[in-house]
């Protein structure tokens, strides 16, 4: 279904071994609050103010437990960073800056201000060499959202290039969510489904891609954003 092509330089996605007791512990702690955060993204994304509102106070609550018990207790995998606080502080600002955007009703705004919480979250595992489900889901997501801008069509000769060169990417970082559930797969019957989903349609944007069907590719590739989403609203 995803194939898997020739790897890429990024380092940034080699699995770590998995650790027990308070590393694992601190990993769920971060998984839940994160969820919250990944509800009030998605449904600032859907205009829903009132239900953006209740996982974003969801998120905030969490969030300052969180930032309260790990200040005084740093994981041991987070022990040596030296920006954990400003990480902590950075996303707060970012939080109470997304919700006087929802109290207003600027929904798209709290969606873009909220974006930022993913970029701070992702770097702390970047710089702490951890990698997770969701981190391979924004891996993903980053090199997804340059496809879908990208004009192949006005490239000319060039475009089919890079969209094979594209595609390939796209393939192998898909391919990475694939082989590493996300750590609910098999406590929830839905992941199954939404997986796979989301495997079909990089597989057949993928599958256009190498016939040099410029057509049958742009027409895949419209259905590469609702997928990825579905799989990451419940589990991203």
């Amino acid at each position: 279904m995803i194939r898997f092509v020739t790897p890429f330089a990024l380092s940034a996605l080699i699995a770590l071994p998995a650790f027990a007791g308070a590393y694992q512990d601190a990993e769920a702690q971060l998984r839940k609050a994160y969820g919250a955060y990944r509800a009030a993204l998605f449904l600032s994304n859907q205009g829903k103010q009132a239900e953006t509102k209740a996982a974003l106070d969801r998120f905030v609550g969490e969030w300052q437990t969180l930032s309260n018990e790990w200040t005084a207790s740093p994981p041991p995998q987070y022990a040596d960073d030296a920006v954990l606080g400003a990480t902590f502080d950075k996303v707060s600002e970012l939080a109470a800056k997304a919700e006087e955007e929802v109290a207003a009703g600027n929904l798209p705004e709290a969606h873009e201000t909220l974006e930022g919480v993913r970029e701070s979250i992702g770097d702390l595992h970047l710089r702490n060499g951890v990698v997770g489900f969701s981190d391979r889901m924004n891996a993903y997501h980053a090199e997804m959202e340059k496809v879908l801008a990208r004009d192949y069509v006005g490239m000319g000769g060039e475009g089919a290039r890079q969209l094979i060169a594209d595609a390939s990417l796209l393939s192998y970082l898909a391919a990475q969510v694939v082989k590493h559930p996300a750590p609910e797969a098999d406590a929830d019957m839905s992941y199954q489904k939404l997986v796979d989903g989301f495997a079909v349609s990089v597989a057949f944007f993928y599958d256009a891609a190498m016939a040099g069907d410029m057509e049958r590719a742009m027409e895949m590739r419209n259905a590469l954003k609702a997928s990825y989403a579905q799989l990451f609203a419940k589990f991203g």
